[in-house]
């Protein structure tokens, strides 16, 4: 479907004129024909807001924070029923609030992400529910720091923010649909067990992941497929030392940081290495990483089982059965370490993600696209709204010098539509640039930059490319985000 069909299809469904989605176009395996329902149309409640932010995940909690704190009426549409998203469901950490200085002798330790993100990690080391910036004792080619949180406290203190911020939370609430005029993005359908409603608003930021907002505004998007999916399953009665001592026999510890754990400083927050050929052989039958983060003594936060989907991550019978194999893998793992890891014979399933984990959906064009080039070369450019130093490839991939390479405003700028911004993993075509800018703390990142240049554009009644860059730089540094000088 191309974007004028998907928009056209997409407006339709807005004002009620189709059932669950738009025209079925193709025909299921399980059903001979298809036939339509005609839906009447109806009127729907509209309310109104100055910024509307689609997504409450790692992105967009950071984007409703910075929006209503510019004092703009933010309205965050979350389909589930918490907010935080990949930073609580499909990582192993937050990766990374600083430049990769410990490969490099003479490059100083830089915190080059701050501002809101940096608040977070702040609300949550007042909970117990962060090991802090945990500096890396191996695997230092890698990153630098771990930032090891506990997602359950991260889900209660960015929601407690948000509302501590007067932003409008639409829990358990999807966006479903847009309301066009032209080139301008005028409103949103939601529904939820409330109902249908509209969502009318002068800015909006795509924080979905998916860029399911994007698409139904009618953008230019692709999916490339190219990733495998995700669920990440925390394993509770385990002992974190036994388990490290183990590795320890097993071979090289590949990754570990020291950091708070169970209020203690200086204890193991992270952990990679070998478990034995046994185990290795079983794991990787199942797509399972060793590597794993915690904030207590008992618990693993994050164990990884990943499957490279068959189909697509937009479709949902495909979806479904991805859904099923990964619970099938995490069942196994947590199998895995009570056979063979010593510490972990009573271990057992504690939390799961509600749903797969992508690492990417939608690819959405905006009016510049970031390219490994540009993040290697750490390069900067003359509209920089937050600078970055990670890649989730290093140490094969790395931004030189252990320096940091700029977001530019324009790569956030929807192509095509006038009031649209995109932020998290829906930015960068390029899979190996990619690898660096769908990181949490990237993420977060982009959602301050946006989440502010859309209630700046809000006051000033005027659309994202009118926004004076002097203005939404200099909003940025008061708020604490840092750049390259």
């Amino acid at each position: 479907m191309n974007r004028r069909e998907f928009s056209k299809s997409a407006l339709m469904l807005g004002i009620g004129g189709m059932v669950a989605g738009g025209t079925l176009e193709r025909t299921y395996a399980h059903e001979k024909s298809i036939k339509f329902y005609k839906e009447n149309a109806k009127n729907l409640p509209i309310r109104k807001a100055d910024v509307v932010i689609a997504g409450g995940g790692t992105a967009g909690v950071v984007a409703a924070l910075a929006s209503a704190r510019q004092g703009a009426a933010t309205v965050l549409v979350e389909i589930k029923g918490y907010t935080g998203g990949t930073a609580t469901e499909g990582g192993t950490a937050l990766h990374s609030f600083y430049n990769l200085w410990r490969p490099f002798p003479n490059v100083k330790k830089r915190q080059v992400v701050r501002g809101i993100p940096q608040t977070i990690i702040d609300n949550l080391m007042k909970v117990g529910g962060c090991s802090g910036h945990a500096e890396m004792i191996e695997g230092t080619d890698y990153d630098s720091v771990c930032t090891a949180i506990d997602v359950e406290l991260y889900k209660v203190v960015t929601m407690q923010m948000l509302e501590d911020a007067g932003v409008n939370m639409m829990l358990n609430t999807r966006v479903v649909g847009s309301i066009m005029d032209k080139t301008r993005l005028k409103g949103v359908i939601v529904e939820s067990r409330s109902g249908r409603e509209a969502i009318y608003a002068k800015s909006f930021v795509d924080c979905t992941a998916y860029g399911d907002l994007a698409a139904f505004a009618g953008a230019e998007y692709k999916e490339p497929n190219d990733y495998d999916c995700c669920n990440s399953v925390g394993i509770g009665n385990v002992d974190i030392d036994k388990y490290t001592e183990f590795l320890k026999s097993n071979g090289e510890i590949e990754q570990m940081a020291l950091g708070f754990r169970s209020g203690e400083p200086g204890k193991i927050v992270r952990t990679q290495g070998q478990l034995g050929r046994e185990f290795s052989a079983e794991a990787a039958k199942i797509g399972m990483s060793t590597v794993t983060t915690t904030v207590h003594d008992n618990y693993l936060m994050f164990i990884k089982c990943n499957y490279r989907l068959p189909g697509s991550v937009l479709d949902r019978d495909d979806m479904a059965k991805g859904e099923l194999e990964v619970r099938r893998r995490m069942h196994k793992a947590v199998e895995l370490f009570r056979k063979y890891v010593p510490g972990c014979e009573k271990a057992f399933m504690a939390r799961t993600s509600p749903f797969l984990c992508i690492r990417r959906g939608r690819w959405i064009r905006c009016d510049y696209d970031i390219t490994l080039e540009d993040i290697v070369g750490a390069n900067h450019f003359d509209d920089d709204v937050f600078v970055y130093g990670f890649h989730d490839n290093a140490p094969r991939i790395q931004v030189k010098n252990g320096g940091t390479y700029g977001i530019p405003y324009r790569a956030l700028c929807v192509k095509g539509i006038d009031n649209l911004y995109v932020s998290g993993m829906m930015i960068t075509e390029d899979h190996d640039a990619h690898m660096s800018t769908r990181n949490t703390v990237s993420c977060m990142g982009q959602g301050q930059a946006t989440g502010t240049a859309a209630a700046l554009c809000a006051a000033k009644n005027c659309e994202s490319r009118d926004l004076a860059y002097k203005d939404l730089r200099g909003t940025l540094e008061k708020d604490g985000v840092y750049f390259e000088k």
